[in-house]
């Protein structure tokens, strides 16, 4: 091969490598994007990852409506509840016919309680267990259990922007 085979080899190898590392920065972007939207929760913890597909309430309406009169929630699918400041939360089964989990999130976006498998119907207080809340998920009954989600779990959702979260967006 000549000086200029060679030429053109090197620089069609150069630009192979940068269109590579292009559709990469892309491909991570659009990942990272993908992994914090308003539609999806992510949470991880010693047990591992997951990610929900939610439904927001965070006007009084739509909390006071929540999941009641569904007859069922698709297992990858939860809804966030989110409040503007952070306070005591406290939730009833009032109208709610599917058993939940309600993981009881602080401002940082880091679980601090969870109520297991809610009685559907009951209206007895469910109780977060702290002043600092913002936000309650809830998705299918026994499913944390399952999943190994505890307390001090990390939520990923741009509801805690601004607020020093534990896993930033």
């Amino acid at each position: 091969m000549g000086n200029g085979t060679t030429r053109f080899i090197w620089h069609r190898a150069k630009l192979i490598r940068a269109g590579l590392l292009a559709f990469a920065t892309l491909a991570m972007a659009g990942a990272a994007a993908a992994k914090c939207s308003d539609t999806s929760v992510t949470l991880r913890g010693d047990w591992g990852q997951a990610r929900f597909s939610v439904e927001i309430a965070d006007d009084a309406g739509e909390r006071a409506q929540g999941l009641m009169h569904r007859t069922s929630l698709a297992g990858s699918a939860g809804m966030l509840f989110i409040y503007e400041e952070p306070q005591p939360l406290s939730f009833w089964m009032r109208n709610t016919l599917i058993p939940l989990d309600l993981l009881f999130i602080d401002s940082r976006g880091v679980v601090q309680h969870i109520h297991h498998n809610a009685i559907p119907l009951d209206e007895s207080p469910l109780e977060g267990g702290s002043d600092a809340l913002l936000a309650v998920l809830e998705i299918n009954g026994g499913l944390s259990a399952r999943m190994g989600i505890t307390p001090g779990t990390e939520l990923r959702h741009p509801a805690f922007a601004g607020r020093n979260p534990a896993w930033p967006c």
